[in-house]
């Protein structure tokens, strides 16, 4: 999914700790068009830009596509991070410019690795009545950043037990691994609890972790989190207790090890410098203009770092203007 602010921020990230389990509220953000889909964004806020690696989460739906128009996002780059793709509900097309072609569908899981550079579009198939879903990115460390691009799927097996529901999308918990690749310690899972269940996890005490709310309310350390809030618990302790509302909860559980680095993330670009994010800005706005205009058709996209979408017609998302200072880290 491509960030469509059209004065989208410079945001340092540094990921530092907290004392305590803190309740993050979202912010809603259009996705453009005159019936715009709006995401709830909790990642990444001024207070907290990071949750291990992970760097971006949008959560969306259940939206009618009839009313909200679904999801049509044009090709677009993305540098230095991998995007993660999770639905509860609907079907999305991917189309990346490495050659992937694949449908997000509820329950399973798509990965793709930007790299060095990777343009892809996701649009929400002709068959999807109500979509509804999670869109995260995963910042890559500096000796990882440039990597080839690279896609991945995979189908978790769902974990069944006395009141709860799980799926383990990325990394390791409750005696399932994924083979799910990435370049720091995380972890990804789906976790469904019937009303009141007390479900204790056992979890690694050098990660962070965040819990979105999709359905429901979950109780963390006495802190109630409510749909699209998402709980940060800090390291330190190897067991989170979950506790589930009236109404029960779907959540997602995420997790990492501190990130360690800070990065420089705007627009659809993570890089470490001012320079770079600059570069990598002229770089897609050169392999979509022509004399100037943007071309009409993503298969008139020109080759270069960020390659081109084959079989997209969409007119490709140009990059929006910088703003009128150097981007610096904001620690």
């Amino acid at each position: 999914m491509s960030n469509p602010e059209a004065r989208p921020d410079e945001i340092v990230c540094t990921g530092a700790d907290a004392p305590s389990v803190e309740i993050m509220v979202p912010r809603e953000v259009p996705l453009g068009g005159p019936r715009a889909m709006t995401v709830r964004r909790t990642l990444p806020q001024r207070e907290r830009s990071l949750i291990g690696a992970w760097c971006f989460l949008d959560h969306y739906g259940p939206d009618p596509v009839a009313e909200s128009g679904g999801m049509s996002v044009a090709p677009h780059p993305h540098t230095g991070l991998q995007t993660v793709s999770w639905l509860f509900e609907g079907e999305i097309e991917h189309r990346d410019s490495a050659g992937h072609h694949a449908m997000v569908l509820p329950g399973e899981v798509n990965l793709m690795t930007a790299g060095r550079g990777i343009s892809h579009s996701e649009v929400s198939t002709g068959a999807t009545t109500t979509l509804h879903g999670a869109q995260l990115w995963v910042a890559l460390p500096d000796a990882s950043r440039d990597a080839d691009p690279g896609f991945e799927h995979y189908v978790p097996e769902q974990l069944v037990s006395d009141g709860w529901q799980a799926r383990v999308f990325i990394g390791s918990m409750l005696g399932h691994t994924s083979p799910v690749s990435t370049y720091t310690p995380l972890l990804g899972a789906e976790l469904s609890l019937e009303p009141g269940v007390i479900l204790p996890l056992e979890v690694d005490p050098s990660f962070e972790h965040g819990i979105l709310v999709d359905q429901g309310s979950v109780t963390v350390d006495g802190l109630t989190a409510k749909p699209a809030d998402l709980a940060y618990v800090p390291p330190g302790d190897g067991l989170i207790a979950l506790v589930a509302g009236d109404d029960g909860a779907r959540v997602l559980l995420l997790g990492g090890t501190p990130f360690g680095e800070s990065i420089v993330m705007w627009w659809n670009f993570v890089g470490r410098t001012h320079e770079e994010v600059v570069g990598y800005r002229e770089e897609w706005q050169a392999q979509i203009t022509r004399d100037g205009v943007v071309v009409p058709d993503s298969t008139e996209v020109a080759d270069g770092r960020f390659g081109v979408v084959a079989d997209d017609h969409l007119r490709p998302i140009p990059a929006p203007e910088l703003p009128n200072a150097r981007l610096r880290e904001r620690r």
